[in-house]
């Protein structure tokens, strides 16, 4: 079939009389265009036919033909020619001009159409911009337009500037957007003012600087209500407008705020409901984008919500008797009679309670350094308002209280400073006075724990005042429930004198069948009741078990999953909470029902896991009770098929917990070895654990039969093939060899030392899976003596007959050095065979490197005074051209001296002092003499290394001054009060590397785990850190490590001086142009950022403050140097700012949603990655993926706590990302917890 055969049949359909005709010739259109684009391409006039077609069926008499017709054009905007393209959009003008109104609204949805279908990225896109924004703004300039029409072309041009900001912005698009649509703020209907409004704003950010001027200088500040001549429609728009702004550029309208906020202030208080409506709107977009500018009229907002959320001119009570009265009104009969009477049509006063809702909502959220005085000021006024008469009010206000519940628990911790803003009512110190020991008053600060729980009697009996009535809704109930739950989060046994409350309204709850409306609020419920039990005394609530218990029962036999598995989680609760539990009947009803989910096979997996952890709280609570059964609940619980990590966790606790006899554990150690042998790796971690919890709960000897079984099972993981599970079989193997060493000892010899030699030589263990190979060893010997002079010959025996590259001799050492401190008498051999080939011209490097290595290893708990020539010998190796014998050389050195410091460390001192080529390897012998040798000893000696160690630290390179810097730290912990002074007094050194040196070495005592020096190290800290604004860079870049190190262990140290600390750290995470430099490299150019090691460590420790002193963070100053890092050009930086941006999402969801339009343009830019040329390799290409995947969990992270149609941009960039090759990452991304 020809092109022309086949546009010419699909116009004869488009022609046809048939409406039905028409409309499948415009879907067959669209089906060829997409199939193959080149369909329609050919002959021009046929091109040209068939567009005149559509556009003629837009004005077609049928809608569902019309509706078809737009769709078409959106997909032929994409491939038509260029004079099309304008044929197209002029007729689409023409129409949406129309007198016609339908033809009018179909014209626009066509123009939202195609400027929603024209991609982005297309040649076409700027032509198609340059062509229809002209037109557009004509006809909006045109006073004949409808308004309906102006309404259409507003959102039309709100579509093109969101989409395609860059050709919008064009300064020589004429007529510019901006003086077009100023002109329709003025226009008498309200719907084209507030569409201009919002069209405006979009088009200001990427406007010229003086057409932005003269808006605010001809139209905002003339419009303000402060201004005697604004009428009131000019202000409400002139308010509209500036939140507007605020929010699409709050950056460029930041200067002019301290006039327009106080014009908003005055607009707040007139008499007009819609004036104050949109000026506590403002004021919310003001404290949300704006939080520097907003800071000096924080105590005049906080005034101003205070006082419109009580507006309600309809209601009769006083200011005084409101508390009371509003927190009954609901529980009355006759008031709920009266709400229902009440219509949104009679008043409209509560939209300005729900703004000023917001508006502390807003505040509440952005700025925890008022927590103090909000829970002065504002958390009172909350809690009059929780009875408030409009129900979606009401919603709001514990909502906002929840967010002050929220902030409290992740700000509240610390004391903190109430001294804030201007107004005496948020700014003003005050204190409480408590009565102390002596009679007298005490004065201390209040903090925001103190205040709540100071609050909670009044705040509870308004909360459940307003949930006892019956005719409650559920919505309210759920509310009500989620408020208490954070309550009791943050302050735990708050809640004990309104047990009888609490009780009362669960009842209510729980005593009616869940339905698939209602299920939320009974898991609401339950998930409350959990932590009440968990988070007060048994004593409080023991008194309303009898009627409570019953009602929990109920929801254990309901169907739905959720209810079940939440009801065992809180009987799981209050059983941890009474334990030890007598018997009760209810007792015996949670185990049956547990027992009769357990048995059944279709038991939902959530509540089978529940079901789990009840029976083993049960077990360990109750214990009494569940002795008397039969047992039958570890036949259900302990499968053999299916899931079983619940249950393996469950028999884990129970073992350790409760005393349940030998045949029991035989029992679960049989069941566990069929788990071995089937689960998954992560099931195996927790089999394994388990099984060394039952083998130590053993009260008599182990069984013959099991130690035979149990070696066997764990013959398979006895290899580098799984690290992990190596190092459980290993403990495993190592507690069986103590606990039944005749039993164990045979089948090891004969069955695993082989492959235990092997897997001793291999560099993969470290850290834990070398810790369990050094216990095995010492087990091994500890049950047979004898083994221990077999042992080191076979570790070693292989490395001697041939040079193993990639063996590590280091571990091959440990475990020489353990076998001998678990069979002293074997010292003198070992270290007769290992000094033999340390001399000589036959010995090997490597041998040499072993011989040290082990020599190293017993001289730290022999004394090698009679052998001293060894020592000797080390040192002499300190000089071998081979850096790994050198190293070895150190290493013994140092050890050998911890078994005689008093003859041995003169020597090492003597070497640090008088040898510059030795300096280096010296210091790491001196390191090995600090890290190893007993605190006692070191304290005593510590003199003797101090001076030593500071020697020639102008002339020594930086890897030597960090060595020296690691042992004066270790020194300066055995005697702070000593050696603290002594580091201050050079921290002004003239000699930079000597204040280096001295910031490396507290850096390692701040990382030191005793608190016994804290304050005396507090006091020093500011002449420490002070290093930070060093003239040296690496003087900087050490401090700002220092910190990162007192930051992660010491973080009580720095709190209080983290205003001026924080200040010098987020100075050096700027770029510093003149610190980079062009370095030639043969044909190749590089640029090299001599800044870029301390800039990250500025943002290492940015990020580990998030961590630690969250509290003290000026958050929105905090976030602009973390936006800076998302496009910083050192990929470590980005990383680190997707991590902190991580962290952020989870304590400052709120803060970070406004920053989103800054954050989006940085992460697209990083997932689109650079471009690949022919010089790409496949390390780049692996480093691209690499940070790609960090920026999407940043994304990710974001796209979950923030709400949609905050950032139509970032919205934007995640649909692009779902349906592209990250989708499906992505996907599992926002699926994780």
């Amino acid at each position: 079939m020809t092109k022309a055969y086949l546009m010419n049949s699909l116009i004869e359909k488009m022609q046809s009389p048939d409406q039905d005709h028409r409309y499948m010739g415009l879907t067959d259109l669209m089906s060829e265009i997409r199939q193959d684009s080149a369909n329609f391409y050919g002959d021009e006039q046929m091109e040209y036919k068939i567009l005149q077609h559509v556009l003629k069926l837009v004005e077609d008499r049928i809608s569902e033909v019309k509706n078809q017709a737009v769709k078409c054009l959106g997909v032929l905007i994409k491939i038509v020619r260029e004079s099309q393209m304008e044929h197209i959009i002029g007729k689409l003008i023409d129409f949406s001009g129309s007198k016609d109104e339908e033809l009018r609204d179909i014209a626009g949805l066509a123009l939202k159409t195609i400027t929603a279908e024209l991609p982005q990225n297309s040649s076409l896109a700027p032509k198609a911009c340059s062509n229809l924004t002209p037109k557009l703004l004509n006809q909006i300039q045109n006073p004949a337009t409808p308004p309906e029409t102006l309404i259409e072309t507003l959102s039309i041009l709100s579509i093109l500037i969101t989409r395609f900001p860059a050709q919008l912005s064009n300064p020589d698009l004429s007529p510019q957007p901006v003086p077009v649509l100023i002109p329709l703020l003025g226009h008498s209907r309200p719907a084209v003012r507030k569409r201009a409004i919002l069209t405006l704003a979009q088009f200001l950010p990427a406007a010229q600087q003086g057409l932005f001027d003269e808006l605010i200088k001809t139209t905002v500040l003339p419009g303000l209500p402060n201004e005697a001549g604004a009428s009131l429609e000019q202000q409400r728009t002139t308010v509209q407008l500036v939140a507007a702004i605020a929010r699409h550029s709050p950056g460029r309208i930041a200067g002019a705020l301290d006039v327009i906020i106080p014009g908003v202030l005055t607009a707040a208080n007139r008499e007009d409901d819609e004036l104050r409506e949109f000026a506590l709107q403002a004021l919310e977009v003001f404290v949300l984008r704006c939080p520097g500018e907003v800071s000096p009229f924080l105590g005049k907002i906080v005034q101003t919500g205070t006082k419109l959320i009580k507006h309600d001119p309809n209601y009769a009570g006083g200011d005084d008797e409101e508390d009371e009265e509003m927190a009954d009104a609901d529980a009355d009969d006759e008031d709920e009679d009266d709400d229902l009477d009440y219509s949104d049509d009679e008043d409209t006063s509560y939209k300005i309670r729900r703004s000023a809702t917001k508006l502390l909502a807003a505040l509440i959220e952005t700025r925890p350094e008022m927590l103090t005085s909000l829970y002065r000021d504002v958390s009172p006024v909350l809690i009059q308002r929780f009875g408030d008469r409009e129900e979606t009010v009401r919603l709001e206000v514990w909502a906002t209280y929840g967010a002050l519940l929220s902030q409290t628990k992740v700000y509240g911790g610390i004391l903190q400073d109430p001294s804030f803003v201007d107004s005496p009512g948020v700014g003003g110190k005050r204190k409480r006075t408590i009565s102390g020991t002596d009679g007298m008053d005490v004065e201390v600060p209040e903090s925001p724990a103190v205040l709540l729980k100071s609050q909670v009697p009044s705040l509870a009996k308004a909360l459940f005042s307003q949930l006892r009535g019956a005719k409650t809704p559920p919505a309210i109930l759920q509310a009500g429930f989620n408020l208490l739950h954070q309550l009791i989060v943050v302050s735990p046994g708050s809640l004990s004198a309104h047990v009888d409350s609490i009780a009362l309204t669960a009842q209510a709850v729980l005593k009616q069948s869940p339905t698939t409306s209602s299920t939320i609020l009974h898991t609401s419920c339950l998930s409350f009741l959990s932590v009440f039990f968990t988070t007060h005394a048994p004593q409080s609530f023991s008194n309303v078990l009898p009627e409570l218990t019953p009602a929990l029962l109920k929801s254990l036999s309901e169907r739905h999953p959720r209810v079940v598995a939440d009801s065992f989680r809180a009987f799981s609760a209050l059983l941890n909470a009474l334990r030890p539990v007598q018997s009760a009947e209810w007792v015996e009803r949670v185990y049956d029902s547990a027992v009769l989910r357990l048995r059944s096979a279709d038991t939902d997996a959530e509540v089978r896991s529940c079901a789990e952890a009840c029976m083993g709280d049960l077990w360990v609570c109750a214990t009494d009770v569940v002795r008397t059964k039969d047992g039958h609940e570890w036949d259900a619980m302990c499968r053999t098929t299916g899931r079983m990590d619940g249950a393996v966790k469950v028999v884990t606790r129970v073992a350790r917990d409760v005393d349940v006899g030998d045949v029991w554990i035989n029992g679960s150690v049989e069941w566990l070895l069929g788990v071995l042998r089937k689960a998954g790796k992560v099931g195996k971690s927790d089999a394994f654990t388990y099984l060394d919890v039952l083998l130590r709960k053993y009260q008599g000897s182990i069984p013959t039969d099991l130690v035979p079984s149990v070696v066997d099972q764990l013959k398979s993981y006895i290899s580098t093939n799984d690290i992990a599970l190596l190092s459980h079989a290993l403990v495993i193997l190592a507690l069986l060899l103590d606990l039944a060493p005749q039993l164990t000892y045979p089948a090891v010899e004969s069955e695993y030392l082989k492959d235990v030699y092997v897997i001793a030589h291999s560099p993969l263990l470290a850290g834990s899976s070398l810790d369990a190979l050094l216990a095995f060893f010492a087990s091994l010997v500890r049950a047979d003596t004898e083994i221990a002079t077999h042992v080191i010959p076979n570790l070693t025996l292989p490395l001697k007959k041939e040079k193993m590259a990639d063996a590590s001799y280091a571990n091959v050492a440990k475990c020489i050095g353990t076998v001998v401190r678990c069979h002293p008498s074997l010292a003198a051999g070992t270290i007769a065979e290992f000094s033999k080939s340390l001399k000589g011209p036959k010995a090997n490097n490597a041998q040499v490197v072993l011989n040290l290595l082990v020599l190293g290893e017993v001289g730290r708990i022999i004394d090698f005074a009679p052998q001293k020539d060894l020592f000797y010998s080390a040192v002499e190796l300190l000089g071998s051209m081979d850096e790994e014998v050198r190293s070895a050389a150190a290493f013994a050195t140092g050890n050998i001296a911890i078994g005689n410091l008093h003859l041995f460390l003169p020597a090492i001192v003597k070497l640090v002092r008088t040898d510059k080529e030795k300096r280096l390897l010296a210091l790491h012998a001196l390191k090995e003499v600090v890290s190893n040798c007993p605190l006692g000893q070191l304290e005593s000696l510590a003199e003797t290394i101090w001076v030593p160690l500071f020697q020639d630290s102008a002339n020594s390179e930086e890897s030597t001054r960090n060595v020296a810097a690691a042992c004066l730290g270790k020194l300066t912990t055995t005697n702070p009060s000593r050696y603290l002074p002594q580091l201050q007094a050079r921290i002004h050194d003239e000699d930079p590397a000597a204040r280096a040196t001295v910031i490396a070495a507290i850096r390692y005592t701040f990382a030191d785990s005793q608190h016994s020096y804290n304050e005396l190290l507090s006091a020093l800290v500011p002449d420490f850190l002070s290093a930070m604004v060093d003239d040296d860079l690496t003087v900087r870049r050490l401090a700002i490590s220092a910190l990162n190190s007192a930051a992660r262990h010491k973080p009580q140290l720095i709190r209080d001086q983290l205003n001026v600390l924080l200040l010098n750290l987020y100075k050096e995470t700027h770029v510093r142009p003149e610190l980079i430099r062009t370095v030639q490299m043969g044909p190749w150019t590089h640029r090299v950022d001599d800044g870029l090691e301390a800039r990250k460590a500025a943002y290492e420790t940015m990020y580990t403050l998030l961590d630690t002193c969250l509290s003290k963070l000026d958050l929105h100053e905090f976030l602009g140097r973390v936006v800076v890092g998302l496009s910083d050009d050192s990929d470590e930086v980005k990383v680190l700012a997707h991590m902190m941006l991580f962290r952020l999402s989870g304590v400052a969801p709120t803060a970070l949603a406004q920053r989103l339009d800054e954050i989006t343009p940085h992460l697209e830019k990083t997932m689109k990655g650079p471009a690949v040329t022919k010089d790409t390799v496949k390390q780049d290409l692996e480093r691209t993926a690499e940070l790609q995947r960090s920026t999407l969990r940043a994304v990710a992270a974001l796209h979950k706590c923030t709400p949609s149609g905050v950032s139509a941009r970032f919205d934007g960039f995640v649909e692009e990302i779902q349906r592209g090759q990250w989708g499906p990452e992505f996907k599992e991304l926002n699926s994780r917890p």
